[in-house]
């Protein structure tokens, strides 16, 4: 018998695979777990923003006060040139900077100067402190400072005989005068918060004939701000809002109506010394 041909035999059989292993059940996370660790990572990232942020901000409010100063170099420059427009600049920041080393003093936090053009500089803070006085204190340090500032300019005029800082001087000293009138929101107002608010009535009704006799957009925006902030303090003097607010001792007053009168009388004689009379050929 022959044997069967090799093409005709039959393969051996196929064993069948073995059986895979059962995939591992899927863990189930929770829900908390998940509301948890997606909280966890906005938390994270967020104090690291805020973080960030206090970190820059005592250069954003240095930038600020910088760019604010450049725009009023600029506007300043384009009228009275960039010499003048440098020094008259500096004595307004100098006259901000009475405030603000007073606010510190007394404890209370103050912005960092912002130039509006043509209408000076401001600082901001939350409150000028507990009483009248401490509000009239922070008042006079302005033009106190700014005087001072102002009267440099005068024997570095003597010394160099350069026409510019008796300029300069003439100037500082009329606008740290200007700020003595009894209006608020004028430095001079809030010296009259200790003195006698009704002084505020005195300030407002002068300033009216000021605006009458030379017609100036600054004069009728300082009444409309002086008219405004009056009402406020007078409706909550009258319904007993302001508590011990205006309760200054009379010493206190004597000495701060001391120095007001004094630092205009002053402010005069500087002017008066520093006039530089106009002749009309």
């Amino acid at each position: 018998m022959e044997p069967p041909h090799p093409l005709l035999e039959a393969p051996p059989p196929r064993l069948p695979p073995p059986p895979l292993a059962p995939p591992d059940p899927p863990r189930r996370r929770s829900w908390l777990r998940e509301k948890l660790g997606a909280a966890g990572a906005g938390l994270v990232a967020l104090l690291a923003k805020l973080k960030a942020i206090l970190l820059l901000l005592p250069k954003v409010k240095l930038l600020a006060t910088a760019g604010t100063m450049g725009v009023s170099l600029v506007a300043y420059a384009s009228i009275w040139g960039f010499a003048f427009a440098a020094g008259f600049v500096v004595l307004l920041l100098l006259h901000e900077l009475g405030h603000v080393i007073e606010m510190r003093r007394q404890g209370i936090r103050a912005s960092a100067p912002i130039f509006i053009p043509f209408l000076g500089a401001v600082i901001g803070s939350r409150s000028l402190g507990d009483n009248a006085l401490a509000e009239a204190r922070i008042g006079l340090a302005g033009p106190i400072l700014g005087s001072i500032a102002a009267a440099v300019c005068i024997p570095i005029w003597h010394a160099t005989g350069n026409e510019l800082w008796r300029a300069l001087a003439f100037t500082g000293f009329l606008i740290n005068l200007f700020n003595l009138i009894p209006v608020v929101p004028l430095d001079g107002g809030r010296a009259m918060a200790a003195m006698s608010p009704w002084m505020w009535v005195v300030g407002f009704g002068g300033l009216v004939v000021l605006a009458v006799l030379a017609p100036n957009p600054i004069f009728v925006l300082i009444l409309i701000l002086g008219g405004f902030e009056a009402y406020r303090r007078w409706q909550q003097y009258r319904h007993g809002g302001v508590g011990s607010y205006y309760s200054v001792p009379a010493l206190d007053r004597l000495l701060i109506g001391g120095v007001y009168i004094a630092l205009i009388a002053l402010l005069v004689v500087g002017m008066q010394a520093t006039n530089l009379p106009r002749t009309i050929i």
